[in-house]
């Protein structure tokens, strides 16, 4: 379905298999030059895609027609690129606390992806803030600049590596078990009512 802001909603049928190529070659964060038949070319951007849970194909996509001189608000995904020389040295382990970012521009100034350079990671004091991705100026960034987006921790110990496989065993003849104390059984004397007493 393609839909934006003062324009009619219209269904479409898409071809999956070039849905699927456009996909891997661009990702879904960029402009697309969508050709509807019989129509104007519309410029589009991906918004929601929904894809069969067992054989992985598309069952429905989104398209959203941007006006390309008004600025628009979308998630892009961070692309974490060259080496740590702690993860490289150390066998350190990178922590990636954030995927994707939230961004504003014009949409001729919209990335497919935001960099982001591990390599600035020197020691395990070191992390990647928001504020240290270099991005266009056109560009702005939703997010906190503090936020820590990656960091390196140290790689765990032997010893540690051997108490996370040791197996926690629980002494169960120490756990005291619940008896159902059960009603004995009524005797028949019991049951029967005594000389001249009457039975209510």
């Amino acid at each position: 379905m393609v839909y934006g802001k003062g324009i009619d909603s219209q269904c479409l049928w898409v071809n999956a298999l070039e849905l699927g190529k456009l996909l891997n070659k661009s990702g879904e964060s960029v402009i697309i030059d969508l050709k509807i038949q019989g129509q104007n070319d519309r410029n589009v951007l991906i918004h929601e895609i929904q894809k069969d849970p067992v054989r992985d194909d598309f069952l429905h996509v989104d398209f959203y027609q941007v006006n390309m001189a008004e600025k628009i608000e979308t998630e892009v995904e961070l692309v974490f690129i060259g080496e740590s020389p702690v993860v490289k040295e150390t066998g350190g382990v990178l922590v990636k606390n954030v995927d994707k970012v939230r961004i504003k521009c014009l949409p001729g100034d919209l990335p497919s992806h935001i960099d982001v350079d591990i390599s600035l990671i020197k020691t395990f004091d070191d992390h990647i803030l928001a504020k240290d991705i270099k991005i266009s100026e056109k560009v702005e960034m939703e997010i906190d600049p503090e936020t820590v987006i990656a960091l390196v921790v140290p790689p765990r110990s032997e010893e540690e590596l051997s108490e996370l496989e040791q197996k926690v065993e629980e002494d169960v003849t120490k756990v005291e078990g619940v008896v159902k104390e059960e009603p004995a059984a009524e005797s028949k004397d019991e049951a029967k009512p005594a000389e001249g007493e009457k039975k209510a």
